[in-house]
């Protein structure tokens, strides 16, 4: 007789898999609610304390932490000492163990829930028993996934479980009890970068590839979800969200949370392309492609509005991936949906994103930082010139810092109040920015109420003259130069304002 140990939380396929098991001739065991479930289908089932001679105690924190379930579990079926010993001590041998664990995770997302009540739900017993019985998967099947019964049914009544698929729940074991411990670490923990940094994630999706045909690529999610991601958008409309997708799409969503008003971003190869807002979508839309109409081609477009039926033709006229938005009219989804690869996507819109740390893959490791979550305001702003800033220009410089800080660096962003103008984005040095953002600014209409914004310092006073010399009248920038005394001269020079945000923006 085989014997199989079955204690779930989820009960889901749990009585047919049972069934099942009973039909291939095993003994059941099962301990609390899960041996009253399968008690109530008609099922003879053998108490856990039927096995350990020991009651369940402490309101079921303690009911399989014990020898007789352990040694059963972790006995080596190929040496004879250990089977001598189960023997001796009168333990017959598990053969499968079937546990999912206490729902930790779901309870510490409901609102308002107690850090004692989160503890409660921190299972003990259930990894125990996977774990002993994972490390011994050459004996016992650990099955910890309720979408995996079907196919263990199937393999066991045609005779293919194998070393390889026992290795292969082995592994999801350990990846499931690390997931969790990983969320109990992180819920526990108070301090921003622990001495062991413990992740959880959550796979999203296999993709076709990554940046690159020849690159193999998933993406996964946090296991606490976020709402605001473009992994927990709802996909209304298009084929398969794509590596490179997922990376815009995120950038999208990142840069358009810093506006309340209407306004439409648009973005290539994680930058603004151009940056949009009016008193209608439709007229956030013309600004964002009049910004630049030739980058667009193939990016993405991220709304903070409804989409409308006007809106949704002028993007319809032209190649997109992916369109993000609150939702759309029904109109608007028609017009759009016609395109069959065009991605479309809604999710809730925020200009509160949540602090948390952020990972970035280096060789050998991970560094780790906080979001630059800082807001941009004049009320921060140092006039540092002679010339005086208008109110208009002062509204332009805010609207330009909260787009120069989503730019890899160096970052410069030439822009009016409500519209981009010039994005100078990734130059090795900063004069090269203001010179590409300023060429691609300068022939556009509302070039005359342009400013210019650096996500750093200059490093001396070129930058000012460039600038100066091709119609810029007003310059925001950190300050923190050994030589900001030589850029505020060149403004006083050419009558240039400068202010120092007092804030950098660099982004790698």
């Amino acid at each position: 007789m085989t014997r199989a140990l079955l204690s779930v939380s989820d009960k889901s396929g749990l009585i047919p898999f049972a069934k099942n098991l009973v039909e291939l001739g095993y003994e059941l065991v099962s301990t609390g609610g899960t041996h009253k479930v399968l008690v109530d289908a008609g099922l003879d089932v053998i108490s856990i304390d039927e096995v350990t001679d020991f009651p369940e105690m402490l309101d079921g924190r303690v009911k399989t932490l014990h020898p007789r379930v352990h040694a059963g579990l972790l006995a080596r079926r190929d040496l004879p000492e250990h089977m001598a010993k189960l023997a001796e001590f009168d333990i017959t041998p598990i053969d499968m163990v079937v546990v999912n664990l206490y729902p930790f995770k779901s309870t510490i997302q409901k609102e308002g829930v107690t850090e004692a009540e989160a503890i409660e739900n921190i299972d003990i017993g259930g990894p125990s028993m996977l774990r002993s019985a994972a490390k011994n998967f050459a004996s016992v099947l650990p099955i910890v996934d309720p979408k995996d019964y079907d196919v263990v049914v199937n393999k066991l009544k045609a005779g293919e479980v194998d070393r390889e698929y026992r290795k292969s729940l082995a592994a999801k074991v350990f990846q499931h009890t690390a997931s969790y411990d990983a969320l109990i670490a992180n819920y526990l923990t108070e301090t921003s970068f622990p001495e062991n940094l413990t992740l959880a994630y959550e796979k999203f999706d296999d993709m076709r590839y990554g940046e690159n045909p020849h690159q193999p690529a998933a993406a996964y999610k946090t296991a606490l979800p976020e709402a605001y991601s473009v992994l927990n958008a709802d996909i209304l409309h298009g084929k398969q969200l794509s590596y490179n997708n997922i990376r815009d799409a995120d950038a999208a969503l990142r840069i358009i949370a810093e506006y309340e008003e209407t306004t439409v971003v648009t973005v290539k190869h994680m930058n603004p392309a151009g940056i949009g807002q009016g008193q209608t979508l439709e007229a956030a839309w013309d600004q964002a492609f009049a910004a630049d109409d030739i980058s667009i081609f193939g990016g993405i477009v991220a709304l903070n509005r409804e989409v409308d039926a006007a809106t949704a033709e002028k993007m319809h006229g032209i190649f997109l991936e992916i369109i993000i938005a609150p939702s759309f009219t029904p109109e608007a989804y028609e017009i759009l949906a016609a395109k069959k690869n065009l991605r479309l996507l809604t999710l809730p819109f925020t200009t509160s994103i949540p602090q948390k740390l952020e990972v970035t893959s280096v060789l050998g490791g991970v560094v780790v930082q906080e979001r630059d979550l800082v807001g941009e305001s004049e009320n921060n702003f140092t006039v540092v010139s002679k010339a005086q800033p208008t109110k208009e220009q002062l509204q332009a410089m805010v609207f330009a810092q909260k787009v120069v800080k989503h730019v890899k660096s160096n970052a410069i962003v030439v822009a009016r109040n409500g519209q981009t103008l010039g994005i100078g984005a990734g130059q090795p040095n900063r004069i090269d920015s203001v010179v590409y953002s300023i060429q691609k600014a300068e022939k556009k209409p509302g070039f005359d109420e342009a400013v210019l914004a650096s996500d750093a310092f200059f490093p001396m006073d070129d930058s000012v003259q460039y600038a100066a010399e091709h119609g810029i009248k007003a310059i925001v920038e950190p300050g923190g130069s050994i030589k900001d005394k030589d850029s505020i001269a060149k403004a006083d020079e050419l009558g240039v304002v400068l202010i120092f945000s007092g804030t950098r923006h660099f982004k790698h």
